[in-house]
């Protein structure tokens, strides 16, 4: 147990650590994103994303990671309009919720807010699960049936639990999918509109 805590500290201070150092802790950087104009957080998102996920399968297909490490969320109705408040709160604040740690850590002391709000939006969740769940179970309903668990991959991943859409090794096909990401990181512009377009 305590040596889970302390790689958890570990890894998420070095995560912390990067996200400072790629200004993902600045909500005016955030906000520029999206807002289209700035892009350095666009590029640094879609090459992070490139090259993890080729290191994940990487490690899959060699077999240092356990293919049943791999978790699948279901996909539900409740996921996708959260999702949505979600999205509407970060253009708002500038912040998710590991940017906010991160800057919150960095000495921005408008992160505590949204770290407050945060809590206190878990918090009200977990108060009213039982009632959204006896009063409003559509959110629970899934927004793909396909298998028993309403989970599926793109690829083959090697989990059993997690069945694929298509009949190919995941290592090929995230290779790909990689490769796109991180030469999209190279060619995005550094604005996609101009600032002064937005008044």
């Amino acid at each position: 147990m305590l040596k889970q805590i302390l790689l958890g500290l570990l890894f998420g201070g070095a995560f912390g650590f990067v996200l400072h150092k790629v200004q993902a802790t600045d909500p005016n950087k955030i906000i520029g994103f999206l807002r289209l104009t700035d892009m350095h957080l666009a590029k640094v998102i879609l090459f992070a994303i490139g090259f993890s996920s080729l290191l994940l399968f990487v490690g899959l297909a060699i077999g240092f990671i356990p293919a049943s490490h791999i978790h699948v969320k279901a996909s539900y109705i409740g996921v996708i309009m959260g999702g949505a408040i979600f999205g509407v709160g970060f253009g708002l604040g500038g912040y998710c919720p590991g940017t906010t740690v991160a800057a919150w850590g960095a000495g921005r002391k408008d992160a505590i807010f949204m770290i407050l709000g945060g809590l206190l939006g878990a918090w009200a969740f977990v108060l009213s699960y039982g009632w959204l769940l006896n009063n409003m179970s559509w959110l629970f309903d899934s927004v793909i049936s396909i298998n028993e668990t309403n989970k599926v991959t793109l690829a083959e991943t090697g989990n059993p639990k997690n069945p694929a859409l298509f009949s190919m090794p995941g290592i090929i096909v995230t290779g790909v999918i990689a490769i796109i990401f991180m030469a999209a990181a190279f060619l995005l512009p550094d604005q996609i509109r101009s600032a002064s377009t937005e008044n």
